[in-house]
């Protein structure tokens, strides 16, 4: 049955309206949800913002908790030492105040690291023979870094002063190559010169090693040798062990400056350390066979006069130095080879002697 055209009008303006219905409605359900996707967006930025800053307050607070750590570790180390100082200082005073007649001989001071085992044998070693003589020869240990056991090791001892050598900048060479460890030893040994000398206004100071032995005579010696230095102004230092007879040393005039070295014929020390800052290079070859004296010689009641006298050797290089028999005479045997090591020319190989 055929339609009248006002039905198929009528048909066409409800399709035309249905669709304009729908198109309003899709208009209206994008336009709410690009609303919406904006506010999300919107609020995802904001989110991001929100957690960028708590991160970067996070990471503020993170440093801050670090630095703080930092400084309580400094401020603990600080404490320890003024502690340590507080009683030094007070031990000081006891003895100053017990023994104010009583001057010292010289400071007597151990220079430590790492090697805490060595610094309790050396330590033994000292007060086998110092313990008589404390007042004349007051000991102290000075330690370089912060070395928990040696440490420890340092403060058992009532009768040893305690000092510690902080130093945490970096080592600047001179060239390139040195080895840093000499450098750190240098600035300890200056530091620690400086505090016996300029501080504790000591007039002699004699350093010893952690790795050290000494004679059972080593006290007497160097008493006696303090009038040495204090009466002969061409005495730079006496040494129980000859470690400046090197050519650079003894032939550099400004090194001594027209001043000796008086050394024993037999060391006063022995060194045992075999594992150090030279790693054991040269000790089986230089220091192990090194004979230590076991001989108590009264140096005070022998005649050291003789070690005044213009153009005494009072150091030597390579050179083998005895007594012949039981007289006053020194004999230096110089070996075929000594004067060339040490690249001074000679016609060749001789026996001097001197009377002493």
């Amino acid at each position: 049955m055929a339609r009248s055209p006002c039905e198929l009008c009528i048909l066409l303006l409800a399709a035309a309206a249905t669709f304009i219905y729908i198109q309003v409605r899709l208009f209206a359900t994008q336009s709410h949800y690009a609303d919406r996707l904006a506010q999300v967006e919107k609020s995802e930025n904001q989110c991001t913002s929100q957690l960028r800053s708590l991160i970067d307050q996070v990471s503020s607070q993170q440093e801050k908790i670090v630095a703080l750590e930092e400084m309580k570790i400094h401020q603990d180390e600080e404490h320890v030492h003024l502690k340590i100082l507080i009683q030094d200082l007070k031990k000081r005073s006891v003895l100053t105040l017990v023994n104010n007649n009583v001057v010292p001989v010289a400071a007597v001071v151990v220079m430590a690291y790492n090697r805490p085992d060595y610094l309790q044998r050396t330590v033994e070693s000292i007060l086998k023979y110092q313990t008589s003589v404390a007042l004349k020869f007051p000991l102290f240990i000075s330690q370089d870094g912060i070395n928990g056991e040696v440490k420890k090791k340092a403060l058992s001892y009532n009768e040893i002063t305690y000092m510690q050598h902080l130093d945490l900048e970096p080592v600047r060479t001179e060239r390139p190559g040195e080895l840093i460890a000499y450098y750190k030893i240098a600035k300890h040994y200056k530091w620690a010169l400086d505090e016996l000398f300029i501080k504790h206004n000591f007039a002699r100071v004699i350093i010893l090693e952690d790795d050290m032995e000494i004679a059972p005579d080593f006290f007497d010696y160097f008493e006696a040798a303090a009038k040495l230095l204090d009466n002969d102004k061409t005495i730079m230092a006496v040494s129980s062990w000859n470690d400046n007879g090197q050519k650079q040393f003894v032939y550099d005039p400004k090194g001594h400056r027209d001043r000796q070295f008086i050394h024993p014929e037999v060391c006063r020390t022995y060194n045992f350390g075999e594992h150090g800052s030279i790693m054991g290079q040269f000790f089986r070859q230089y220091l192990e066979p090194i004979k230590l004296n076991d001989v108590h010689i009264k140096w005070n009641s022998e005649d050291l006069t003789y070690l005044k006298e213009d153009g005494m050797p009072r150091t030597a290089y390579k050179v083998v130095v005895f007594r012949y028999k039981s007289s006053r005479r020194r004999i230096y045997l110089v070996g075929p080879d000594s004067l060339s090591q040490l690249r001074i020319q000679a016609a060749a190989p001789h026996l001097t002697t001197e009377q002493s």
